[in-house]
């Protein structure tokens, strides 16, 4: 009886031992995963500088895309946002590069899907619609201000992720930006609303 006692306890002892050393695999396991909070700044300043780089593609694409639409709208008011538009964006160009630099990074630009397609989209639209008309304009504003709510999202994002990464002078910045935006797509639906609107409906 004594001998069968001690196999059992020795049974025993074995499946805790084994049991011990998958939990202590289990442990380091999880311990692998784990991000440091130092990482997790990297990540967020990684991914911040990556975003930089698509909305400086945006705006500088921007910048061929506005002068067309100037020549496309039908209006001198819409043509002159757009004139004035072009301005303000080369100006956000300026301080996307002050952004880089307070970053420590190269300024550098990368296609953003979202952009291109938004402006192919506002090329469609002209030659789809006849020249002079003010229905053109109308499909003109609302492919402008798709373009404005694009930037909109992006700047407070931005001006959000530098905040948290504990960089006001940065956060200032994309605000500077993100109010622009929001003007700019105040004063479209005003230019819509004046009465480019009510003329489209009667064509």
């Amino acid at each position: 009886m004594e001998k069968t006692k001690s196999k059992s306890s020795n049974s025993t002892n074995g499946k805790a031992s084994s049991s011990n050393k998958n939990n202590g695999n289990v442990g380091i396991s999880k311990s692998a995963k784990r991000v440091s909070p130092s990482d997790q700044s990297t990540l967020m300043e990684e991914f911040f500088v990556d975003s930089l780089k698509d909305i400086y593609w945006a705006e500088k694409h921007l910048l061929k895309a506005l002068p067309r639409l100037e020549k496309a709208a039908t209006t001198q008011e819409l043509k002159d946002s757009f004139v004035q538009h072009l301005e303000v964006t080369r100006g956000q160009i300026t301080r996307l590069e002050q952004a880089f630099e307070i970053m420590g990074k190269k300024a550098q630009a990368k296609k953003c899907d979202a952009m291109d397609g938004l402006t192919k989209e506002a090329e469609g639209i002209i030659e789809d619609t006849e020249a002079g008309s003010m229905t053109r304009d109308v499909a003109l504003i609302m492919a402008a201000q798709k373009v404005e709510h694009y930037e909109i999202a992006s700047y407070g994002g931005l001006k959000q992720l530098a905040k948290t990464l504990g960089k006001t002078d940065l956060s200032d910045l994309m605000d500077q930006t993100l109010q622009e935006e929001k003007m700019a797509d105040e004063m479209l639906t005003s230019i819509a609303e004046n009465k480019i609107n009510l003329e489209a409906a009667s064509e």
